[in-house]
Protein backbone atom coordinates (compact mmCIF):
# COMPACT_ATOMS: atom_id res chain seq x y z
CA UNK A 1 0.00 0.00 0.00
CA UNK A 2 1.46 3.29 -0.73
CA UNK A 3 0.47 6.37 0.61
CA UNK A 4 1.28 9.75 -0.67
CA UNK A 5 1.06 12.79 1.10
CA UNK A 6 1.02 16.10 -0.96
CA UNK A 7 1.79 19.84 0.25
CA UNK A 8 2.87 19.60 3.52
CA UNK A 9 5.01 22.84 3.43
CA UNK A 10 5.13 23.47 7.40
CA UNK A 11 6.14 19.09 7.37
CA UNK A 12 3.18 19.62 10.23
CA UNK A 13 1.08 16.84 9.38
CA UNK A 14 3.88 13.64 10.56
CA UNK A 15 5.02 16.16 13.48
CA UNK A 16 1.21 16.61 15.01
CA UNK A 17 0.24 12.91 14.72
CA UNK A 18 1.30 9.77 15.18
CA UNK A 19 1.86 7.83 11.75
CA UNK A 20 3.78 4.84 12.66
CA UNK A 21 0.67 2.47 12.56
CA UNK A 22 0.02 3.49 9.41
CA UNK A 23 3.92 3.23 8.12
CA UNK A 24 3.90 -0.69 9.97
CA UNK A 25 0.80 -1.37 6.78
CA UNK A 26 2.16 1.00 3.96
CA UNK A 27 4.84 3.37 2.42
CA UNK A 28 4.07 6.40 3.17
CA UNK A 29 5.57 9.55 1.00
CA UNK A 30 5.60 12.85 2.57
CA UNK A 31 6.11 15.79 0.01
CA UNK A 32 6.96 19.57 1.54
CA UNK A 33 7.78 21.01 -1.47
CA UNK A 34 5.19 22.18 -3.94
CA UNK A 35 4.91 20.25 -7.07
CA UNK A 36 4.35 21.48 -10.75
CA UNK A 37 2.40 20.16 -13.73
CA UNK A 38 4.39 16.28 -14.67
CA UNK A 39 5.89 16.14 -11.48
CA UNK A 40 2.65 15.91 -9.47
CA UNK A 41 1.46 12.88 -11.39
CA UNK A 42 5.00 11.37 -11.00
CA UNK A 43 4.37 11.65 -7.42
CA UNK A 44 1.27 10.13 -7.39
CA UNK A 45 0.80 7.85 -9.99
CA UNK A 46 1.24 4.70 -7.90
CA UNK A 47 -0.58 5.76 -4.61
CA UNK A 48 -3.50 4.04 -3.58
CA UNK A 49 -3.78 6.59 -1.18
CA UNK A 50 -3.26 10.87 -1.91
CA UNK A 51 -3.43 13.15 1.38
CA UNK A 52 -3.39 17.16 0.25
CA UNK A 53 -3.27 20.02 2.72
CA UNK A 54 -6.34 21.71 1.88
CA UNK A 55 -6.42 22.97 -1.72
CA UNK A 56 -3.19 23.66 -2.71
CA UNK A 57 -2.56 21.29 -5.05
CA UNK A 58 -5.58 21.10 -8.12
CA UNK A 59 -6.89 17.19 -8.65
CA UNK A 60 -9.13 18.09 -11.63
CA UNK A 61 -10.73 15.49 -13.97
CA UNK A 62 -7.85 14.98 -16.79
CA UNK A 63 -5.26 14.04 -13.90
CA UNK A 64 -7.90 11.75 -11.66
CA UNK A 65 -8.39 9.95 -15.20
CA UNK A 66 -4.64 8.67 -14.90
CA UNK A 67 -4.69 7.50 -11.64
CA UNK A 68 -6.20 4.00 -11.88
CA UNK A 69 -4.57 2.83 -8.71
CA UNK A 70 -6.18 5.37 -6.49
CA UNK A 71 -8.04 3.95 -3.57
CA UNK A 72 -9.07 6.45 -0.97
CA UNK A 73 -8.69 10.54 -1.29
CA UNK A 74 -8.41 12.39 1.75
CA UNK A 75 -7.59 16.07 2.41
CA UNK A 76 -7.73 18.94 4.97
CA UNK A 77 -10.06 20.75 6.28
CA UNK A 78 -13.73 20.59 5.21
CA UNK A 79 -13.77 22.31 1.54
CA UNK A 80 -11.73 22.18 -1.43
CA UNK A 81 -12.23 24.43 -4.82
CA UNK A 82 -9.30 22.41 -6.93
CA UNK A 83 -11.05 19.02 -6.35
CA UNK A 84 -13.21 17.61 -9.46
CA UNK A 85 -14.73 15.51 -6.41
CA UNK A 86 -17.70 14.31 -8.98
CA UNK A 87 -14.86 12.14 -10.24
CA UNK A 88 -13.91 10.76 -7.80
CA UNK A 89 -17.68 9.75 -6.59
CA UNK A 90 -18.45 8.44 -9.60
CA UNK A 91 -15.98 5.73 -9.49
CA UNK A 92 -16.93 4.65 -5.74
CA UNK A 93 -13.66 6.07 -4.46
CA UNK A 94 -13.99 7.86 -0.72
CA UNK A 95 -13.62 11.03 -0.06
CA UNK A 96 -12.12 11.61 3.78
CA UNK A 97 -11.67 15.11 5.59
CA UNK A 98 -11.05 16.79 8.54
CA UNK A 99 -11.82 19.09 11.46
CA UNK A 100 -11.24 22.75 10.29
CA UNK A 101 -10.28 23.72 13.61
CA UNK A 102 -9.99 27.23 14.82
CA UNK A 103 -9.32 28.52 11.27
CA UNK A 104 -12.10 30.78 11.23
CA UNK A 105 -10.33 32.61 14.24
CA UNK A 106 -7.36 32.11 12.85
CA UNK A 107 -8.02 33.92 9.57
CA UNK A 108 -10.42 36.72 11.49
CA UNK A 109 -7.24 37.47 13.11
CA UNK A 110 -5.10 37.05 10.49
CA UNK A 111 -7.30 40.15 8.74
CA UNK A 112 -6.68 42.38 11.20
CA UNK A 113 -2.94 42.41 11.53
CA UNK A 114 -2.74 42.74 7.72
CA UNK A 115 -4.96 45.86 8.15
CA UNK A 116 -2.96 47.00 10.64
CA UNK A 117 0.70 46.46 8.98
CA UNK A 118 -0.81 48.43 6.14
CA UNK A 119 -2.35 50.90 8.28
CA UNK A 120 0.32 51.56 10.32
CA UNK A 121 2.89 51.09 7.78
CA UNK A 122 4.51 48.86 9.97
CA UNK A 123 6.64 47.08 6.95
CA UNK A 124 8.30 50.12 6.31
CA UNK A 125 8.89 51.08 9.77
CA UNK A 126 10.24 47.62 11.06
CA UNK A 127 12.43 47.61 7.83
CA UNK A 128 14.15 51.26 8.98
CA UNK A 129 15.05 50.31 12.92
CA UNK A 130 16.73 46.95 11.93
CA UNK A 131 18.65 49.54 9.12
CA UNK A 132 19.50 51.49 12.64
CA UNK A 133 17.46 54.08 11.06
CA UNK A 134 13.91 55.89 12.97
CA UNK A 135 10.92 57.09 11.25
CA UNK A 136 11.80 59.03 7.93
CA UNK A 137 8.50 61.12 7.03
CA UNK A 138 7.62 59.00 4.07
CA UNK A 139 3.83 57.42 4.61
CA UNK A 140 2.74 58.52 7.80
CA UNK A 141 0.69 55.58 9.52
CA UNK A 142 -2.88 56.37 9.68
CA UNK A 143 -5.99 56.08 11.80
CA UNK A 144 -9.04 53.73 11.81
CA UNK A 145 -11.04 55.14 14.28
CA UNK A 146 -14.39 56.81 12.69
CA UNK A 147 -12.95 55.35 8.91
CA UNK A 148 -15.54 52.63 7.29
CA UNK A 149 -15.15 49.50 7.37
CA UNK A 150 -16.27 47.53 3.92
CA UNK A 151 -16.70 43.59 4.59
CA UNK A 152 -17.59 41.70 1.27
CA UNK A 153 -19.22 38.64 2.50
CA UNK A 154 -20.83 38.57 5.94
CA UNK A 155 -20.51 35.29 6.92
CA UNK A 156 -18.44 34.25 10.37
CA UNK A 157 -14.93 35.38 9.01
CA UNK A 158 -16.81 38.62 7.99
CA UNK A 159 -18.57 39.01 11.23
CA UNK A 160 -15.47 38.87 13.43
CA UNK A 161 -13.54 41.26 11.31
CA UNK A 162 -16.50 43.58 11.59
CA UNK A 163 -16.76 43.12 15.49
CA UNK A 164 -13.41 44.17 16.33
CA UNK A 165 -13.79 47.00 13.81
CA UNK A 166 -16.27 48.79 15.71
CA UNK A 167 -14.35 47.96 18.93
CA UNK A 168 -11.75 50.75 17.55
CA UNK A 169 -14.76 53.00 16.45
CA UNK A 170 -15.36 52.02 13.09
CA UNK A 171 -18.38 52.24 10.81
CA UNK A 172 -19.41 48.18 9.45
CA UNK A 173 -21.17 48.00 6.28
CA UNK A 174 -21.21 45.07 3.87
CA UNK A 175 -22.70 43.54 0.27
CA UNK A 176 -22.69 40.39 -0.80
CA UNK A 177 -24.57 39.16 -4.04
CA UNK A 178 -27.79 37.88 -1.79
CA UNK A 179 -27.12 40.52 1.35
CA UNK A 180 -30.43 41.67 2.50
CA UNK A 181 -31.04 44.56 5.10
CA UNK A 182 -32.46 42.44 7.64
CA UNK A 183 -29.00 39.74 7.39
CA UNK A 184 -26.36 42.30 7.87
CA UNK A 185 -28.37 43.84 10.91
CA UNK A 186 -28.23 40.42 12.75
CA UNK A 187 -24.57 40.05 11.73
CA UNK A 188 -23.58 43.56 13.25
CA UNK A 189 -23.32 45.85 9.67
CA UNK A 190 -25.53 48.00 7.35
CA UNK A 191 -26.09 46.93 3.80
CA UNK A 192 -24.80 48.96 1.23
CA UNK A 193 -24.38 48.31 -2.88
CA UNK A 194 -20.68 47.12 -3.70
CA UNK A 195 -20.64 50.64 -5.43
CA UNK A 196 -20.71 52.27 -2.45
CA UNK A 197 -19.15 50.06 -0.52
CA UNK A 198 -16.04 50.03 -2.53
CA UNK A 199 -15.88 54.36 -3.24
CA UNK A 200 -16.26 55.33 0.31
CA UNK A 201 -14.19 52.53 2.34
CA UNK A 202 -11.19 53.02 3.77
CA UNK A 203 -10.95 49.81 4.21
CA UNK A 204 -12.17 46.90 2.43
CA UNK A 205 -12.24 43.38 3.53
CA UNK A 206 -13.08 40.20 1.30
CA UNK A 207 -14.50 37.27 3.23
CA UNK A 208 -16.69 35.56 0.44
CA UNK A 209 -16.64 32.30 -1.05
CA UNK A 210 -16.17 32.63 -5.06
CA UNK A 211 -19.15 31.48 -6.96
CA UNK A 212 -19.69 32.13 -10.99
CA UNK A 213 -21.18 35.40 -9.92
CA UNK A 214 -18.15 36.78 -7.90
CA UNK A 215 -14.79 35.33 -9.63
CA UNK A 216 -12.67 38.27 -10.72
CA UNK A 217 -15.55 40.46 -8.77
CA UNK A 218 -12.85 43.01 -8.41
CA UNK A 219 -12.00 43.65 -11.46
CA UNK A 220 -9.88 46.79 -12.99
CA UNK A 221 -12.86 49.16 -13.16
CA UNK A 222 -13.98 48.46 -10.04
CA UNK A 223 -10.95 48.57 -8.40
CA UNK A 224 -10.54 52.11 -10.30
CA UNK A 225 -13.31 53.53 -7.78
CA UNK A 226 -11.81 52.83 -4.71
CA UNK A 227 -10.92 55.72 -2.39
CA UNK A 228 -6.91 56.63 -2.80
CA UNK A 229 -6.35 55.51 0.61
CA UNK A 230 -8.17 52.51 0.32
CA UNK A 231 -6.73 49.08 2.39
CA UNK A 232 -7.82 46.25 0.20
CA UNK A 233 -7.78 43.14 2.57
CA UNK A 234 -7.86 39.40 0.91
CA UNK A 235 -7.67 36.29 3.21
CA UNK A 236 -10.36 34.85 1.15
CA UNK A 237 -9.57 33.81 -2.23
CA UNK A 238 -7.78 34.99 -4.93
CA UNK A 239 -10.77 34.51 -7.42
CA UNK A 240 -12.26 37.36 -5.85
CA UNK A 241 -9.82 39.70 -7.20
CA UNK A 242 -8.68 40.06 -11.18
CA UNK A 243 -5.04 39.53 -9.80
CA UNK A 244 -3.61 40.68 -13.22
CA UNK A 245 -5.37 44.14 -13.07
CA UNK A 246 -4.51 44.59 -9.27
CA UNK A 247 -0.57 45.09 -9.82
CA UNK A 248 -1.51 48.63 -12.09
CA UNK A 249 -4.75 49.20 -10.31
CA UNK A 250 -2.30 49.82 -7.43
CA UNK A 251 0.51 51.54 -9.42
CA UNK A 252 -2.40 53.85 -10.59
CA UNK A 253 -3.21 54.58 -6.70
CA UNK A 254 -6.54 53.13 -6.73
CA UNK A 255 -6.38 51.37 -3.82
CA UNK A 256 -3.91 52.87 -2.15
CA UNK A 257 -3.12 49.98 -0.42
CA UNK A 258 -3.25 45.84 -0.69
CA UNK A 259 -2.92 43.51 2.01
CA UNK A 260 -2.99 40.03 0.71
CA UNK A 261 -3.02 36.40 2.07
CA UNK A 262 -3.90 34.66 -0.85
CA UNK A 263 -3.08 34.15 -4.56
CA UNK A 264 -3.58 33.08 -8.23
CA UNK A 265 -0.53 30.72 -8.14
CA UNK A 266 0.90 29.92 -4.52
CA UNK A 267 3.68 29.93 -3.34
CA UNK A 268 3.69 33.39 -5.04
CA UNK A 269 6.52 33.33 -7.64
CA UNK A 270 9.71 34.84 -7.30
CA UNK A 271 10.03 38.26 -8.51
CA UNK A 272 6.28 38.58 -9.13
CA UNK A 273 4.68 41.90 -9.97
CA UNK A 274 3.32 42.40 -6.72
CA UNK A 275 6.17 42.14 -4.79
CA UNK A 276 7.63 44.82 -6.61
CA UNK A 277 5.36 47.60 -4.99
CA UNK A 278 6.33 49.45 -1.81
CA UNK A 279 2.27 49.70 -1.48
CA UNK A 280 1.80 45.49 -1.02
CA UNK A 281 1.47 43.86 2.52
CA UNK A 282 2.10 40.35 1.13
CA UNK A 283 1.39 37.33 3.65
CA UNK A 284 2.06 33.01 3.02
CA UNK A 285 -1.63 32.29 2.89
CA UNK A 286 -1.32 31.85 6.87
CA UNK A 287 -5.08 32.23 7.47
CA UNK A 288 -5.73 28.60 8.17
CA UNK A 289 -2.43 28.00 9.17
CA UNK A 290 -1.85 28.02 13.01
CA UNK A 291 -0.78 24.98 15.75
CA UNK A 292 -3.97 24.10 16.85
CA UNK A 293 -5.49 23.56 13.47
CA UNK A 294 -2.29 21.49 12.07
CA UNK A 295 -2.75 19.28 14.91
CA UNK A 296 -6.45 18.37 14.10
CA UNK A 297 -5.34 17.98 10.06
CA UNK A 298 -2.31 15.83 11.37
CA UNK A 299 -4.49 13.59 13.76
CA UNK A 300 -7.90 13.75 11.40
CA UNK A 301 -5.69 12.43 8.45
CA UNK A 302 -4.07 9.54 10.57
CA UNK A 303 -8.01 8.61 12.26
CA UNK A 304 -9.08 8.24 8.99
CA UNK A 305 -6.55 6.35 7.46
CA UNK A 306 -6.34 3.94 10.53
CA UNK A 307 -10.43 3.21 9.71
CA UNK A 308 -9.80 2.62 5.98
CA UNK A 309 -7.31 1.02 6.36
CA UNK A 310 -9.15 -1.84 9.23
CA UNK A 311 -12.48 -1.63 6.74
CA UNK A 312 -14.03 0.70 8.88
CA UNK A 313 -16.08 3.92 7.41
CA UNK A 314 -13.96 7.18 7.41
CA UNK A 315 -14.00 9.51 10.62
CA UNK A 316 -15.10 12.09 8.42
CA UNK A 317 -16.34 12.30 4.83
CA UNK A 318 -16.92 15.30 2.22
CA UNK A 319 -19.85 15.95 1.19
CA UNK A 320 -20.60 17.83 -2.07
Amino acid sequence: MKVVVLDDYEDSLRRTADWSGIQARAEVVFHTERLYGEAVYDAVKDAEVIVLVRDRTPFKAALLARLPKLKLFLFTGVRNAQLDAQVLIDRGIPIGITEAGSSKESTSELAWTLILVAAKRLEAYLSLVRQGRWRDGKALPTTLAGERLGIIGLGSIGQRIGAIGKTIGMEVVCWSPNMTPERATAGGAVAVSLEELLSTSKVVSLSLVPSEKTRKLLNAERLATMRPDAILVNTARSALIDMAALPAALAAGRPGIAALDVYDEEPLPAGHALAKLDNVVLSPHLGFVNEPVFKKFGEGVVENLTAWLDGKPLARVFKP
